[in-house]
């Protein structure tokens, strides 16, 4: 699973989420990929050092986490140019967040749903099985892992 994060934002809780997956998971094949991402409206401040240690000692998290990067534009991550290439965004499922996110990106930028964040699923053979918006129920994500191991 590949999915960006912030630790300064509604949906920062997941992180416990996450790591319930990994540690179910793990040993069958699961691997996470978190890339901290500080481009919708500021919620990943501080170094990578300051954000691993926020996740680790909030969540206790020990699944891997890269250096913060950019999701979207002329500096985004040549991962995500390709998993956005393979899973395009389809709208935020319901959530008591949706209309807040979708007023909030909108203020901030018109062409938002162009270039929302990600969290994606990827097969062993490394083709994106699917998409999850941050709205997601994570029950939703975990049967999608659960049918790939």
């Amino acid at each position: 699973m590949v999915v960006n994060t912030a630790t300064g934002c509604g949906f920062t809780p997941q992180y416990a989420s996450i790591e319930q997956l990994y540690k179910d998971y793990h040993e069958q094949g699961l691997e996470i990929l978190d890339i901290p991402c500080n481009q919708f409206g500021g919620q990943a401040p501080g170094t990578d050092d300051e954000i691993h240690e926020f996740c680790t000692l909030h969540f206790n998290t020990t699944f891997p986490q890269m250096k913060k990067a950019d999701v979207n534009g002329e500096n985004e991550l040549p991962l995500y140019t390709y998993l956005k290439s393979q899973k395009g965004f389809e709208g935020f499922t319901e959530h008591p967040y949706k209309e807040l996110l979708e007023k909030m990106f909108a203020a901030a930028d018109p062409d938002w749903d162009k270039k929302p964040d990600i969290k994606c699923i990827i097969d062993r053979q490394g083709n994106v099985a699917a998409r999850f918006e941050p709205t997601a129920d994570m029950a939703d994500v975990e049967a999608c892992i659960k049918s790939l191991l």
